[in-house]
């Protein structure tokens, strides 16, 4: 097997290099790993592409390089240039550093590259690492993602809905934030939501007087709808959420198209 791996905390990340381990035992002996990834940390930036501006691209040893650009970036430069010809059979982003579940998929550059890499037509799947007071002390806090991620790869690949349609299915998965002995098994859900806890913004002025905005976030321990993804974390499950680029809102197309004028 060949697998591209990728993130949006940046190629030194250490989710990333947890990943690469994943990824070689899946992979096997006689497997490939390919590692693009941003130069920088680029957190938050969704599903953005460089459309405007070139992005420079450094190969560091064999099979890995890293792109001045976002995750999405990343995943077209390896499908159309560092392994153009050479497509690989499965992308894996993360693992995060902090949860991708409720809201934060909406934002999150890890799942904007699996969600390009669906674009592509290559299967793929966003791995992220749920922070919280059980485990964010811990040597290892990634001590859950590596315990069970390949696991949980090897179960989606086995068992999960695969689809080869102009919006093909990719997942979401988080790892619940507790010790990996702690991790209460597996659980497929929906996306949730934290209500009254979006992002916002908070004013402070530089020593020379400029004034400037920091993105501000909220506590990720409030409970969401249950058996929704972070409710499923917050229980010590790994959550397990399929997912489309296609935005369409379905149940408002019905009911638009059931009225007169439309």
């Amino acid at each position: 097997m060949r697998i591209l791996v990728t993130n949006d905390d940046g190629i030194d990340a250490p989710g990333l290099a947890v990943l690469e381990d994943i990824a070689g035992a899946l992979a096997g002996p006689d497997g490939e790993i390919w590692c693009v990834a941003p130069a920088f940390e680029q957190s938050g930036v969704a599903h953005c592409i460089s459309f405007t501006s070139p992005m420079m691209i450094a190969k560091i040893e064999d099979r890995r390089f890293a792109v001045q650009g976002s995750p999405a970036d990343c995943v077209l430069a390896a499908m159309h240039d560092v392994m153009a010809g050479n497509r690989p059979d499965l992308v894996l982003s993360g693992v995060n550093r902090g949860n991708n579940s409720a809201e934060n998929a909406v934002y999150s550059g890890t799942v904007g590259a699996a969600m390009e890499a669906a674009l592509q037509g290559v299967p793929a799947i966003a791995l992220s690492q749920y922070y919280g007071p059980r485990n964010k002390d811990l040597p290892d806090k990634f001590e859950a993602a590596r315990a069970h991620g390949l696991g949980t790869l090897c179960t989606l690949l086995d068992k999960g809905v695969w689809t080869r349609d102009a919006y093909g299915i990719f997942y979401n998965v988080n790892f619940p934030p507790v010790p990996a002995g702690e991790v209460q098994g597996l659980r497929a859900c929906r996306q949730g939501y934290r209500h009254d806890m979006g992002f916002g913004v908070q004013a402070t002025t530089s020593p020379g007087g400029r004034r400037f905005l920091w993105v501000t976030g909220a506590p990720q321990q409030q409970p969401t709808a249950n058996g929704s993804d972070a409710d499923w974390n917050l229980k010590g499950y790994i959550s397990v959420t399929p997912m489309r680029a296609d935005l369409t809102a379905y149940d408002a197309l019905d009911a638009l198209q059931a009225i007169d004028g439309f």
